[in-house]
């Protein structure tokens, strides 16, 4: 056998890999999938020398998963002014994407971005870093034209003016500054370059997480670390209004386009919608089964997306407070969305690599629809997980398991199984035994004792077996027997009729076999093998009741007499008490009598 080492060259480490063989040419066809989200697909011609491999073709993965090709997780997108234009920002790149064709236009090397904005025009972008840095590029060559050290901390959050004349930065140095675009002359050139500017900075008291204007222009809001949202006169800085219920940290807000609500979402999963008018909050909605990280307007509409750390991507209405829908795909938390100005499409960036673009399409939306298929849904998970869902109106007194299925539970049903594997294993031997004892007539070797058996002091599977249920919990049991397949719960039947004839623990064994038999009826029933342990169980468990009915009919009348005593001595006091004071009352008097004779 022929065998030969072969090296190509790749331009970055691979992810993954996967061979094909084409049949009519004979060649043998290498997919790598790199780091960087490249395609690279390598062929091997059938007559040509190992060492003569080729790189056929060297291909962008951008139809779907446009954000495959950043080398750590998306924290920013944003859509341009007409749509057209979407860009993606990660730790090390700033990604141009061409949004009808999802393909990358322009690669810009940048810092550790945290926010992200088109400048007017689409023509710049600007990038807020975790440094504190501000970047200005311009796209049709990638440069960068400005770094700005915009805050102390990092920049958290980037919103443009109304006007389109500035935009406002908030970082974790407790600032709100205010940043001016500007055309500045170039030396020994005719055109002008754009540039950034400070005209105003507002200190707060906390760390900024997230600032916005309202599209009139009038306020300016800003989420800060203490669970509050503060609202300020754009034009003054001064103070208006206080938004506080959140009992965690908002980390997005966002103002509608006629300037008459905010949304804020925070850490602790909720969202609340405020009035700008007077501060009033409207409602409040749980939204995300964790943080909740972003949050947008659809253009002139009153409803909003949200994305949080449970992966999901939910539509609201700010006006009925309901949700509309929600979008699935990602496979962890959502950093990011973005919408755009036409209101047609949604990107979402992800902790899972993806960058996902959503497009609003012509067919209507009805939500009973959508709430029946959450149902469903529900429901269908539910039955996976074995909870029985409860049914309104339903007469019974329970529904369905107390306990939900856990660790302990699971350990609980393996270190069932395995004593009941040890109980089989003793039985086959045993059995082996007496047949080898009747065809030889003569007594066999002694059967070696199982290391466990032995460890816990020689005693016998069955007892094992009830020693092992004894340290189940007794809010687990029902879970940990659910688990068990049927053989073991034949086994475990025929195990808990001898038991029971040891007149030991009977409460815990008459209720595993009562759940045992509730929940397995079906093949109990049919299975013939089982008629004689139920049969015996049922023997058993009669006179087990019976004797435990004797035991405590027999201490209860103990316990009426002893209380009928304790009664009577009391009322003996109380009768000794009386006449004792009657006795002293008499004396009393004879005392007075006395003393008046002799007074006499």
């Amino acid at each position: 056998m022929k065998s030969f080492h072969c090296v190509h060259s790749l331009f970055s480490p691979r992810s993954s890999f996967d061979l094909h063989f084409d049949a009519t040419s004979g060649d043998l066809r290498v997919f790598l999938i790199l780091v960087t989200g490249q395609l690279e697909i390598v062929t091997l011609p059938a007559a040509t020398a190992p060492n003569n491999w080729e790189s056929a073709a060297s291909v962008d993965i951008a139809i779907r998963n446009l954000g495959a090709s950043h080398a750590s997780d998306v924290r920013s997108v944003c859509f341009s002014s007409d749509s057209t234009a979407l860009l993606s920002a990660s730790a090390k790149s700033a990604r141009l994407w061409n949004r009808s064709s999802q393909s990358c236009v322009r690669t810009l090397s940048c810092g550790y971005v945290l926010c992200s904005c088109f400048v007017p025009g689409d023509k710049h972008v600007i990038l807020g870093t975790k440094e504190g840095k501000l970047e200005l590029f311009e796209l049709a060559s990638g440069s960068l034209l400005q770094s700005e050290e915009a805050h102390g901390g990092a920049v958290w959050s980037l919103c443009l003016n109304p006007d389109k004349r500035g935009l406002v930065s908030g970082g974790a140095d407790k600032a709100v500054k205010f940043w001016d675009f500007e055309l500045l002359a170039q030396p020994g050139k005719t055109s002008r370059q754009l540039c950034l500017a400070e005209s105003r900075c507002l200190l707060l008291d906390e760390d900024v997480l997230n600032v916005r204007l309202s599209p009139n222009g009038r306020l300016l809001s800003a989420s800060l670390l203490d669970n509050t949202t503060k609202i300020f006169y754009t034009d003054t800085l001064k103070f208006f209004l206080s938004l506080y219920g959140h009992k965690l940290p908002v980390l997005c807000t966002d103002i509608s386009s006629d300037s008459t609500l905010i949304v804020t979402g925070s850490a602790d999963r909720n969202i609340k919608i405020w009035g700008l008018d007077f501060g009033d909050c409207h409602r409040s909605v749980f939204a995300h089964d964790d943080s909740v990280l972003d949050i947008q307007f659809v253009p002139q509409t009153h409803l909003f997306f949200s994305s949080g750390k449970d992966g999901t991507v939910k539509q609201w209405d700010a006006d009925k407070f309901q949700l509309i829908q929600t979008l699935k795909g990602h496979l962890a938390s959502v950093w990011a969305i973005a919408v755009s100005p036409c209101g047609g499409h949604v990107v979402s960036a992800s902790h899972d690599g993806s960058l996902r673009l959503w497009h609003r399409t012509q067919e209507p939306l009805i939500l009973e629809e959508e709430r029946e298929a959450e149902r469903e849904a529900e429901y269908d998970q539910s039955m996976v997980q074995g909870q029985a869902p409860v049914i309104p109106g339903e007469t019974q007194t329970e529904t369905g398991l107390a306990g939900r299925k856990t660790v302990e539970t699971v350990h609980a049903a393996e270190r069932l199984m395995e004593a009941l594997e040890i109980l089989r294993e003793e039985q086959m031997e045993q059995e082996q035994r007496e047949e080898e004892r009747r065809l030889t007539a003569r007594e066999p070797p002694a059967i070696p004792i199982n290391p466990i058996l032995q460890a816990h002091g020689n005693i016998s599977a069955e007892k094992y077996v009830l020693e092992v249920l004894k340290k189940v919990k007794s809010s687990e049991l029902d879970e940990a027997l659910l688990v068990l397949p049927f053989s073991d719960v034949s086994t475990l039947l025929f195990s808990l009729g001898s038991l029971l004839d040891t007149r030991k623990d009977t409460e815990l064994l008459i209720r595993a076999s009562l759940f045992l038999l509730r929940i397995h009826f079906g093949q109990i029933s049919s299975a013939q093998h089982l008629s004689s342990a139920v049969q015996k169980l049922k023997e058993n468990t009669s006179n087990r009741v019976e004797e435990k009915r004797d035991v405590l009919g027999f201490n209860l009348a103990a316990l009426r007499l002893l209380r009928h005593q304790l009664d009577e001595r009391d009322e003996v006091r109380i009768f000794s008490a009386a006449s004792d004071a009657v006795k002293e009352k008499l004396r009393k008097r004879k005392r007075k009598e006395r003393a008046l004779l002799t007074i006499t």
